[in-house]
């Protein structure tokens, strides 16, 4: 069964985009699916930031042709695992959530890094810097994302 994952944070342009290209081009599709969403409707079916495109673009990653959607309540019912970039919006998806149970799907994208950093500070306003930083915060966090999600898929199997 495929394990589905989705990757939230304001705009759904900066820092969710970069963090769905990263953590796809490190999993099987076959058997974990990634996307990403915003809390707010400001870009809606727009492409990502060009700084975050760019970014992505110099580590070899394609992340152009993604299109800006804004979460809703529905994603709780189609994600196994919903990672937000900072507490701000932990706290608009989790007033979303139906019951207790949805709630728990939801999680900081570094609460398990030993990163300075809890949140993924947001890149929009600042220069390329910001975009490098926030690239490698989170694929820092893919990273160790990735070995609970093999984790959890080997334990599905084995079922």
């Amino acid at each position: 069964m495929k394990i589905k994952v989705l990757m939230v944070c304001l705009g759904n342009i900066c820092r969710s985009p970069l963090a769905e290209g990263i953590l796809k081009s490190k999993v099987d599709p076959a058997n974990i699916f990634v996307d990403s969403a915003g809390t707010a409707g400001y870009h809606v079916g727009h492409g990502p930031d060009p700084r975050s495109i760019e970014v992505a673009k110099e580590h070899h990653i394609d992340i152009s042709g993604q299109r800006c959607r804004k979460f809703q309540e529905e994603d709780f019912y189609s994600f196994d695992h919903i990672f937000v970039m900072d507490k701000e919006n932990y706290s608009n998806v989790c007033a979303l959530a139906p019951s207790e149970d949805h709630k728990k799907k939801v999680r900081l994208l570094l609460e398990r890094t030993d990163s300075a950093y809890r949140e993924v500070p947001d890149p929009y306003y600042g220069g390329q810097d910001g975009f490098e930083e926030v690239y490698h915060l989170i694929d820092k966090a893919c990273d160790m994302l990735l070995q609970d999600l093999n984790a959890t898929n080997d334990l599905k199997n084995e079922r």
